[in-house]
């Protein structure tokens, strides 16, 4: 029995090895290291067997075969498969070459702009500080030198005021003085005579553009002040010798006079107008004065500028100058013509009725003296 059993169990065995044998040759196609390892197992199990032990070399050996046709079968495409990587990879290398060159190069430039742009601006904000700092120093300048203007401004104001205040005073008692002749022939015969007529002149004339319109106050001390200076100058031509002097020496005086005439408007600055035209009227009593006044362009258009004005005063100061010329046959002969053509008759006839008794006179007067010369020509 135990004999038996024995040869039973090899039996088996090695029907075993057998049937496990023909399964690994099967299978060793699709996995030769798995066969190889069968056989390993299986070889012992058929030691004792001659037919075992052949099966398990055939099986191996079916085994090694197998797996080297089927390597050399994988080994072309295997060697095509490297070459594609090995030039993928030296082109990919030579291209990262060239765009680590292309960046190292680009980074480079950059890295010099940044520099330049840097160098700029540390250029700019030195200059822009420099500019600020001078910018700064000159506002200080500036706030001084508007304080000082200020100042300057203040100060020249309180002695223009005090200027005038003295002018207006002093003046103002010249003015009364004046009317004496000795007084008179003292001033011109002082050094400062010529110069005081000549500032006389500029004052009247600025005080007269500083209008523009502005009514002054009649009691200020510019008024007084060139109020007292028209009525220097007419006393001065009041007297002989003063008349005189202002027609020989002081011409541009008597220019500017006859010029405030024609830049006043009617009923501006009447009491200036009368006293300037006063003083034309004491001119006038010099004949070479009379020649001098009614040669002087557009004089006669003024004397008819003059007679449009609303104040009583002015017109027969007007007519008194227009009088003078008539009256004197030397100076009429040669503005007879112009007086005829643009006399304003019709006017002169309306203050011949006026109710001013000086003006109605004066006005008569003139009225009278124009028809006596149509009778006479």
């Amino acid at each position: 029995m135990f004999g038996e059993n024995k040869r039973g169990h090899r039996k088996c065995d090695v029907v075993r090895a057998h049937r496990c044998g023909q399964g690994l040759g099967e299978t060793h196609e699709g996995h030769p290291w798995q066969l190889e390892d069968w056989g390993a197992r299986t070889a012992p199990r058929a030691a004792g067997t001659q037919e075992g032990r052949s099966l398990t070399q055939k099986a191996e050996a079916a085994g090694r075969s197998a797996g080297t046709a089927q390597r050399r079968s994988e080994c072309p495409s295997r060697s095509l498969t490297l070459s594609l990587w090995t030039l993928s990879l030296s082109q990919l290398k030579r291209r990262l070459k060239a765009w680590e060159t292309a960046y190292s190069w680009s980074l480079e430039r950059k890295e010099q702009e940044v520099e330049h742009l840097r160098t700029d601006c540390a250029h700019f904000r030195a200059r822009l500080e420099a500019v600020q700092a001078d910018s700064l120093r000159e506002k200080k300048e500036k706030l001084a030198l508007r304080q000082q203007l200020n100042e300057a401004r203040q100060q020249l104001l309180q002695q223009a005021e005090y200027c005038t205040e003295m002018g207006a005073a002093a003046c103002t008692l010249l003015w009364g003085v004046s009317s004496s002749e000795d007084v008179v022939k003292a001033i011109l015969g002082g050094e400062k005579a010529l110069k005081f007529f000549s500032i006389t002149g500029q004052t009247m004339e600025s005080f007269v553009k500083s209008l523009d319109g502005d009514v002054k106050e009649p009691d200020s001390d510019e008024n007084q002040f060139v109020f007292a200076l028209a009525g220097i100058v007419t006393n001065v031509a009041a007297i002989a010798c003063g008349r005189e002097f202002l027609v020989n020496s002081s011409r541009t005086l008597l220019d500017t006079v006859l010029q405030l005439l024609g830049d006043l408007r009617p009923g501006q600055c009447t009491k200036l107008k009368v006293l300037l035209l006063m003083s034309l009227y004491n001119v006038s009593i010099n004949l070479k004065g009379l020649k001098y006044i009614s040669e002087s362009p557009g004089f006669i258009p003024l004397l008819w500028w003059l007679l449009s004005d609303p104040d009583t005063e002015v017109c027969l100061h007007a007519l008194r100058l227009v009088q003078s010329v008539v009256l004197e046959p030397e100076v009429f002969a040669k503005s007879a013509s112009e007086l005829r053509s643009s006399l304003p008759l019709q006017r002169i006839v309306a203050m011949a009725k006026s109710r001013n008794p000086h003006l109605q006179t004066v006005a008569q007067e003139l009225l009278e003296d124009l028809r006596a010369l149509e009778r006479d020509a």
